[in-house]
């Protein structure tokens, strides 16, 4: 049976999936009482599904198909690709030209002296690296001991052991606990949580936590602050214009690492 394009009944797939596949983020219950939705294509902005359905997908997949599904340049490019050449690593003094041009793309585009690309299969691998990165980072500056990260309650950095620890998301944290040398703040909220305070001074006051916790936790241990520049899976929340300016002064003060989760 070819599993990409083949028409089973909905019912059918649906039983498969519920005798075989083991879901994220799902109502368990839930999903045994009703069966999945069964996606099977997607055109630009829309997905249609088994039965039919034109479904506009607002998140983007996960919030990564930023440029529409069904781009046959993307497609023609990538069949190319893998029949030239479909996988190699970048251990052991090796490199391959894909990894070669992309990286020196991506340098081009970012900002100032970000001139170095890691690759990662996803966006918790990455948060996991970074934990990783930073922590040895201090090791070379002879300051091993700077282990803590800081990151913001209700943000999301991956649902790995390390990005979950990371996100502020407590359900996470339910699921095995979250490692040492994680602590965390609250959110730039302000439409939620800001009361009757002026949106710049509610950016003030959220940034000036992470300066109350790293005199909390000890300036010489802290190793690094994490957040998202606009906190997506948390709300879509875009924080006060006052508070990443105030957040970069803190972390220089300090000598604090800034990571901007995408």
């Amino acid at each position: 049976m070819n599993m990409i394009t083949n028409h089973l009944p909905t019912a059918e797939l649906q039983r498969l999936d519920a005798a075989h596949h083991f879901h994220p983020f799902t109502d368990k219950a839930g999903l045994a009482a009703k069966g999945a939705r069964v996606i099977t294509r997607g055109e630009g902005v829309w997905l249609t599904d088994s039965e039919g359905h034109r479904i506009l997908d607002g998140m983007a997949g996960l919030w990564c198909v930023n440029i529409g599904y069904g781009r046959k340049e993307l497609a023609q490019v990538a069949a190319r690709q893998m029949e030239e050449l479909a996988y190699y690593n970048t251990f052991f003094q090796t490199t391959h030209v894909p990894a070669i041009a992309l990286a020196a793309e991506i340098a081009k585009l970012a900002p100032g002296d970000l001139n170095h690309v890691f690759f990662a299969g996803s966006g918790s691998e990455a948060n996991d690296t970074n934990i990783r990165l930073v922590r040895r980072y201090w090791d070379v500056k002879g300051m091993p001991w700077r282990k803590t990260i800081i990151a913001r309650w209700n943000g999301y950095h991956g649902s790995t052991m390390g990005g979950g620890s990371l996100g502020g998301m407590k359900p996470i944290h339910d699921h095995g606990g979250k490692i040492d040398g994680i602590e965390h703040i609250d959110q730039p909220y302000w439409w939620g949580e800001g009361g009757e305070m002026a949106e710049d001074d509610f950016g003030l006051a959220r940034a000036q936590q992470l300066e109350e916790k790293i005199l909390q936790i000890g300036p010489d241990n802290v190793a690094a602050f994490i957040g998202e520049p606009i906190q997506g899976a948390g709300g879509v929340i875009i924080p006060p214009k006052t508070y990443w300016p105030e957040i970069q002064r803190i972390c220089e003060k300090y000598g604090v690492l800034l990571i901007a989760d995408e």
